[in-house]
């Protein structure tokens, strides 16, 4: 039975075959999960504070694989394209761990982030192409892949 809902169904058995349904009302009581307030303070944060926070996640030198994964998933999860500098930190941490294939993730990552809108994309690739070019590694499109 689920506790989560008010109305439960509850499945009684009448002779020896057959079942009924029976819908019981069970009493609203507070529950020890349903908290609405917290001593927690959210607290909003510029776009700059956020985006260090992210560069400063990448950039820690003990980062590991991981790591690096844990931070590309949440990042990905979340209803934005990174700024270049965020992606810059991503693909030097993933270069540091010597996964030039998860480097080549990430850019098909912000392309898909991008939805198709080719003018973010390539301001992306344009602000990242000097660290591209530093380290070594081609778009997807130059390899093909896109």
């Amino acid at each position: 039975m689920s506790m989560l809902s008010r109305w439960s169904v509850v499945w009684r058995a009448v002779g020896a075959a057959s079942c009924r349904r029976v819908a019981v009302q069970r009493p609203v009581t507070a529950t020890p999960w349903r908290r609405f307030s917290s001593s927690k303070e959210v607290t909003n944060i510029d776009a700059d504070d956020f985006d260090q926070r992210w560069v400063d996640y990448f950039s820690n030198k003990e980062i590991d694989d991981w790591e690096l994964r844990q931070g590309l998933n949440k990042l990905y999860g979340m209803d934005l394209v990174p700024e270049p500098k965020i992606v810059v930190a991503m693909i030097e941490a993933a270069r540091r761990l010597n996964d030039i294939a998860m480097a080549i993730r990430i850019l098909e990552a912000v392309k898909e982030k991008a939805a198709g809108n080719k003018e973010i994309y390539s301001y992306i690739i344009k602000e990242i192409k000097p660290t591209l070019d530093e380290l070594g590694l081609n778009t997807p499109e130059e390899l093909g892949l896109a």
